[in-house]
């Protein structure tokens, strides 16, 4: 299936559409979006597995290839699909805010993970495979996970998984091309911190990983390149953390 700028392939069954994307980048046209209803080794951040039942929720993988971005400019392409996610809930009457670095929340439940990884060189990145788990009509999950929701869940409705991935499709094309240019990003980057989850102003549990000490933490800011920075409340000092240096409890 295409669209007017967008490629749609659709796998009966494979063991991840990030790999799949992986092994074949090179024979794929830019911006293809790459579907299963069965992904039996789906990969989440941390090498953590995405739960889905077969046929229920929306998985995919866009090859996309954002001509003339710089490596240091990588964490645009995080804002931007967060943002499209969190677009195409909006559009279905539910609310959604971007829970650092990409995943997405409606309260304290999370009903998309994104799992982004970059072919770069020193000065460009070639292409980015930009994985994303949105829970649509899954009424019970099963795994370990402590908090997952679907939108079915949220709002009684059951969505065809086709046309949401069309909805979902348009609004990365324009988040995307949002992030092709310096001023695209600014506002990307400024929206990203308004739409910050736990970005309220008040203190929210933490983990260092590197010590497992715990603390309350305010968001304070969020830095373009994607560096994090937490007020601690128990000791009154600030300090910036990179993806996986600090978690979130809940």
């Amino acid at each position: 299936m295409k669209t007017e700028t967008m490629d749609y392939l659709l796998l009966e069954e494979t063991d991840s559409t990030n790999s799949y994307v992986a092994l074949h980048a090179d024979e794929l046209a830019d911006d293809t979006m790459v579907m299963t209803g069965r992904q039996t080794a789906g990969r989440g951040q941390r090498g953590n597995s995405w739960e889905s039942e077969p046929g229920m929720n929306l998985t995919f993988t866009l090859l996309h290839r954002p001509h003339g971005m710089a490596p240091r400019e990588q964490f645009a392409i995080s804002e931007a699909t967060a943002l499209a996610v969190a677009d195409f809930l909006a559009d279905c009457g539910v609310e959604a805010l971007v829970k650092w670095p990409n995943d997405v929340y409606v309260g304290d439940g999370k009903i998309a993970g994104i799992l982004i990884e970059h072919s770069v060189t020193s000065t460009e990145i070639g292409h980015s495979r930009i994985g994303v788990g949105i829970n649509l009509n899954q009424g019970e999950f099963r795994s370990d996970a402590p908090n997952p929701v679907s939108l079915v869940q949220l709002t009684g409705r059951e969505t065809d998984v086709s046309r949401a991935a069309v909805a979902v499709g348009s609004r990365l094309e324009r988040r995307l091309g949002q992030a092709s240019t310096a001023e695209g990003r600014r506002e990307l980057h400024a929206e990203f911190k308004r739409r910050l989850w736990r970005g309220d102003g008040h203190p929210h549990p933490f983990r260092r990983r590197d010590t497992g000490e715990t603390f309350a933490g305010v968001i304070t800011d969020v830095a373009p390149e994607g560096l994090i920075t937490i007020f601690d409340a128990d000791n009154g000092c600030s300090a910036s953390y990179a993806f996986k240096e600090v978690e979130f409890l809940l």
